[in-house]
């Protein structure tokens, strides 16, 4: 991983989206820092497309594309699209699966619940699991106390062991059934709502994320960008990004984002400054 300011002026002043997690990328301590939000709403003010990309849940999404400052958002690790029309005052989506199919996973997921709190003890459902459309998330560190490695791993091991796709991120672990992640969402989004082929303007867009479920973007995206905290995780277990910024969480991704509007003429300041 190199440091963002090799970034090369060029290829940031052909970037026309930003893609992003949330948890651990824009927050830190579990909050959105002030600084963070202004970042995004100066990124698109700018003239990004900006668009969350992350594992929360589709309550927590639909609120996101509405009031953020954000062109849409794919959430649930890439179960779904939200998308908000202002203008027409529409929520445009789309699901991986339909509903039948959803209602049947959620009865195969509800099974393996029941196993992983029976088999690994210490583990909780994730807080926002109620909000949730089409994954389970097990919480090993957000609202209970922090489980070894051992333990998560034995969670991935269940999953997996029932045909599930499960993904590690900085604070829960997320399954499901269905062929699809945040990498094949993204791409049904940007060709839908932003008239973007993410495949031939690879190169042209930049991924921001944290930890090991962010490994599909930042394997894919050749200007995809960490914040320090990536450094926390075994970096044998998946794709790295390309840069890293020197701050993690919120400030990482303001570090970021500056990099990023240093290219734009007439860029728009934020109010709060920071080195």
């Amino acid at each position: 991983m190199r440091a963002i300011s090799e970034m090369s002026t060029h290829m940031l002043s052909n970037c026309v989206a930003v893609f992003t997690d949330i948890d651990d990328t824009l927050t830190t301590d579990g909050l959105l820092p002030a600084a963070a939000y202004e970042a995004l709403e100066a990124l698109t003010n700018a003239g990004f497309q900006v668009v969350p990309i992350t594992g929360r849940p589709a309550g927590w999404c639909d609120m996101i594309a509405r009031l953020w400052p954000v062109a849409g958002i794919v959430g649930e690790n890439g179960a779904f699209y939200f998308s908000y029309d202002r203008q027409n005052k529409a929520m445009r989506s789309r699901f991986f699966a339909d509903e039948d199919e959803r209602r049947a996973n959620r009865i195969r997921l509800e099974q393996l619940r029941e196993q992983i709190l029976r088999e690994v003890p210490g583990t909780g459902i994730a807080s926002d699991q109620q909000y949730r459309e089409a994954d389970l998330a097990i919480d090993f560190c957000e609202d209970v106390p922090a489980l070894p490695k051992t333990a998560v791993q034995h969670i991935l091991d269940i999953f997996d062991k029932a045909g599930a796709v499960a993904k590690l991120s900085s604070i829960h672990v997320n399954g499901w059934f269905g062929d699809y992640d945040k990498l094949s969402m993204t791409r049904k989004f940007a060709n839908d709502i932003l008239k973007i082929d993410i495949d031939a303007d690879r190169e042209n867009i930049i991924f921001v994320g944290d930890s090991p479920n962010d490994g599909p973007m930042f394997g894919f995206f050749p200007n995809s960008c960490g914040v320090a905290n990536v450094r926390d995780f075994d970096p044998s277990t998946f794709n790295l990004p390309t840069f890293v910024a020197p701050s993690k969480g919120g400030e990482g991704f303001v570090q970021i984002a500056d990099r990023i509007l240093s290219t734009v003429p007439n860029r728009p300041e934020r109010s709060v400054k920071h080195d």
